[in-house]
């Protein structure tokens, strides 16, 4: 399975950590940065198109400024980024030049991706840089972040890009071999080769820690990891200093962990509305619309609702949820929290009488409706 759906792999996504490229105290390393330029380059004169979502500009900016420990404040964090951006593209210029590979550098906020017309341009941008036969270096714009709009980490913001570039793959590379059952050190730890069930394998693995220079650690990967097989997109979690680590991976060797994606891809605008936009309010349903929407791949209706938390609008992105709390489903709906307030547990013909009006039957329409990943 590994090897077959590597072989239908044309573009990738890369995501590399500072962990890889980035010493703790801070700085770059280079010999690092060097060698992932030259496999990249590579890849791309043999025909694959290749798309890098690079952290370290934090780092690269500490060890310009002389910081020897990550700093805690949002502000000072801004200020060695714009610095160590600068470094970092710079220092991806320099040796992808010598493999005669052109560069785009790419900074992008939640903000870009969660507006439909900002989503589609940074579409369409991309793909006219890959189009050219330019390798987009793609990192979160961490000098204008606040919390509202940051990513979060560069884990999170690759599977983004991946479903934004409709990927064929994504690899993560990190500082360790892939995911284990528990932490690597621990006594029965093992190496997992193969992820096929997000309910099965990932709820066993005991998962924790964050690395030095970096926000995410393993839990963060998998997060990124669960929204790109969701959408139908395999990943690879990888050691990023393994010796042509990238044409292992596609040569079908097992190196890290390999990640089963979903049977069915999703189109991208049900990307966009399940993994991409951020759920500004809930619904809670009853078990019947829980089925409804998870194994018939129905509408959710307003007899269906049994509470609303938040304060949204018509056509905001909400979450259904269960009873016990469970999420089921994101969507965009038909109708405000008042008016859903108002017409919840009811028949969808008594929508006109108790609000005056009628915008549709359903409070979410099937196609602006996705179940998500782990309740199929």
């Amino acid at each position: 399975m590994r090897r077959d759906c590597l072989a239908r792999c044309r573009r990738m996504v890369v995501k590399v950590g500072s962990g890889v490229v980035a010493y703790p105290n801070g700085g770059l390393r280079e010999e690092v940065v060097s060698q992932l330029a030259m496999d990249l380059a590579d890849l791309q004169s043999q025909g694959k198109e290749v798309i890098l979502v690079s952290s370290g500009a934090v780092a690269a900016g500490m060890g310009v400024l002389g910081f020897r420990e990550k700093p805690i404040s949002i502000p000072v964090k801004q200020a060695c980024a714009a610095v160590g951006q600068a470094h970092l593209i710079w220092a991806y210029e320099r040796y992808f030049e010598k493999w005669g590979q052109r560069v785009a550098q790419v900074l992008l906020t939640r903000d870009d991706l969660e507006h439909r017309r900002r989503y589609l341009n940074a579409r369409n941008a991309l793909f006219s840089i890959l189009k050219m036969g330019v390798i987009p270096i793609i990192n979160e714009n961490d000098t204008v972040m606040v919390e509202e709009i940051k990513f979060g980490d560069n884990d999170n913001l690759s599977a983004l890009v991946a479903m934004l570039g409709e990927a064929d793959l994504l690899v993560i590379l990190s500082t360790v071999d892939g995911l284990y059952t528990c932490y690597p050190a621990e006594d029965g730890a093992h190496l997992l080769l193969e992820v096929h069930s997000i309910n099965g394998e990932l709820e066993r693995c005991q998962m924790a820690g964050v690395s030095p220079m970096g926000t995410g650690g393993m839990v963060s990967k998998v997060e990124a990891v669960k929204k790109v097989v969701a959408s139908g997109i395999p990943a690879v979690i990888a050691r990023g200093d393994e010796p042509k680590v990238l044409w292992r991976i596609l040569g079908g060797e097992e190196v890290g962990t390999f990640f089963l994606p979903r049977r069915e891809r999703l189109v991208g605008r049900k990307r966009w509305i399940g993994y991409t936009l951020q759920p500004v309010g809930s619904l809670v349903i009853d078990d019947g619309a829980v089925g409804a929407l998870v194994k018939d791949g129905r509408s959710l209706l307003p007899r269906g609702v049994l509470e609303v938390s938040g304060t949204f609008g018509m056509g905001d992105p909400v979450s259904c949820v269960s009873r016990e709390g469970r999420e089921v489903a994101r969507g965009l709906v038909n109708y405000s929290s008042h008016e859903i307030e108002r017409i919840k547990g009811l028949h969808s013909s008594k929508i006109e009488e108790v609000l005056g009006y009628h915008h549709s039957p359903e409070v979410i329409h099937r196609d602006n409706l996705v179940v998500l990943y782990e309740n199929l």
